[in-house]
């Protein structure tokens, strides 16, 4: 498995660093990027970890889990997005 996943239905209230701090428990973030389409008041993010390992344990500990009362979906990201470097 790749270190890049993706995070879906996440409120509209969400945010870059707050992405960050949730992800950076189960490793190093290297970067992440809230998707620009925002449908039916939900949003994606792309996130991207430093190790597979990390990545793993992010989609293990985080999906589906609530969110700022949203339960999200965490899981590997089949396509490559831009990535913005922290």
């Amino acid at each position: 498995m790749g270190t890049r996943l993706y995070v879906s239905n996440l409120p509209l209230s969400v945010t870059e660093e707050g992405l960050t701090v949730r992800f950076r428990r189960f490793g190093a973030v290297v970067s992440v990027v809230l998707d620009a389409l925002v449908k039916a008041n939900r949003r994606g993010a792309f996130i991207e970890m430093k190790t597979s390992a990390e990545a793993q344990k992010a989609v293990d500990g985080l999906n589906l889990t609530d969110f700022d009362g949203r339960l999200v979906s965490v899981y590997h990201a089949l396509a490559s997005a831009p990535s913005k470097r922290l």
